[in-house]
């Protein structure tokens, strides 16, 4: 399997930014076939949990809708939240296409977008999701900032009348078959890219081959499960599993990390609560998927 070997093989460039980051391994991950491939050996191409969990993010992006280049930002989350009723941009009608207009509160790698997928109401709660280019007329960007992990950047996105055309209005439902999705595919590749990392961190310290094939192991479980259907409640079920044996991992790596830390070390105590972001999202999925299998 090429990802094994990719894994295994995989050196991160000395960068300090993001965007750094991301140019200086494009070609290594473009040389992949999957989305979650790419996000496993993205892991491994980083020296802290921030540039993993880009690769995580950005594949998981392109697992939803295929054929996005550049760094892209998935923008929702409004002042009323995230959720149908709380969608208040707009999209109307307009000459030969459409107009996006509203404001949204928080959009991952935001600032460094090159393009941005804005979720928007097209009235009585129905939602779109439109492809929208980050430098396009009426697009306003303001960068902002987490607690944690400062090499990810945040911004808040304002739209006002910006044209789109037919074309990047994606099909089907916005809430359905994007945001409710995402939900899941993001969590599959972004803890793939937290098993190549840990691949990576291990390697780069000499810890024993049995620490190693254990992640590779997970690196072969959590691959499987980004090929699987997110909305299928088997999948749930699974994915519960391989997080929480990848959580065992963490815990047996860092007491292994934890006697001779260094700078990497550092960062990872200052970013590890990003691992707990949204787990009780994830245990209500898991709970819903027992009580649909019965």
């Amino acid at each position: 399997m090429d990802v094994i070997r990719a894994l295994l093989e995989a050196k991160p460039p000395a960068v300090a930014t993001l965007a750094e980051w991301w140019a200086a391994t494009a070609e290594a991950r473009g040389g992949l076939d999957t989305t979650i491939d790419r996000a496993l050996v993205g892991g491994a191409l980083a020296d802290r949990l921030g540039f993993a969990f880009a690769s995580g993010y950005g594949e998981a992006l392109r697992a939803l809708v295929p054929g996005l280049s550049g760094i892209t930002a998935l923008c929702i989350t409004e002042a009323g939240g995230n959720h149908p009723k709380a969608i208040e941009t707009k999209l109307v009608a307009a000459g030969d296409g459409y107009e996006v207009s509203g404001h949204k509160k928080w959009a991952t790698v935001g600032s460094l977008a090159d393009s941005l997928l804005v979720c928007a109401t097209t009235g009585e709660h129905r939602l779109r999701m439109v492809r929208v280019r980050a430098d396009a007329p009426g697009v306003t960007i303001t960068a902002s900032s987490a607690p944690f992990v400062p090499e990810i950047p945040h911004a808040e996105i304002t739209l006002e009348g910006v044209h789109v055309a037919t074309t990047d209005v994606l099909p089907g439902d916005g809430y359905d078959d994007y945001v409710k999705p995402f939900r899941t595919v993001e969590d599959v590749h972004v803890h793939a890219a937290l098993v190549g990392y840990l691949i990576g961190v291990a390697r780069r310290r000499n810890f024993a081959r049995d620490t190693i094939e254990k992640l590779l192991a997970l690196a072969v479980t959590t691959r499987a499960l980004g090929l699987t259907d997110p909305k299928s409640p088997t999948t749930h079920t699974a994915l519960a599993g391989a997080f929480a044996l990848i959580a065992q991992e963490v815990t047996a790596l860092e007491a292994l990390w934890s006697v001779s830390p260094d700078g990497e070390w550092q960062r990872w105590q200052r970013d590890r609560v990003l691992l707990q972001v949204a787990g009780k999202a994830r245990e209500a999925r898991r709970d819903k998927a027992w009580s649909l299998l019965g």
